[in-house]
């Protein structure tokens, strides 16, 4: 195998602690805001299994809240980005949940 970049091996440059927890949540959260098209005024967001268990001390909390305000994955502001939510009339409420629904709700 052929690799073009010391990138193709390691990957980009991405907050933590931990990748899936905070980077794959900032992705989800920036996925969540652009499907809307701006920024929403609140947000409930229902956690699952590790990410329920785990959200907190993984930085998950933080990362969907830096993507629902916009932030890339390495955005020097995502560990702030919960006070920044919070300054910018974003309410984020989130629900530990281990069942088994899934829900996607507009309005």
């Amino acid at each position: 195998m052929k690799y073009n970049s010391v990138f193709d091996i390691i990957g980009p440059v991405m907050i933590g602690p931990s990748s899936s927890h905070t980077a794959g949540a900032a992705r989800i959260g920036l996925a969540a805001r652009n499907l809307f098209g701006k920024q929403p005024t609140w947000a409930k967001i229902y956690l699952y299994e590790s990410f329920a268990k785990t959200y907190k001390g993984h930085g998950t909390d933080f990362a969907l809240a830096g993507g629902l305000l916009g932030f890339a994955t390495d955005d020097v502001r995502m560990s702030k980005a919960l006070t920044i939510a919070k300054e910018n009339g974003l309410e984020i409420e989130f629900i530990e949940d281990n069942s088994k629904k899934v829900m996607i709700k507009t309005s």
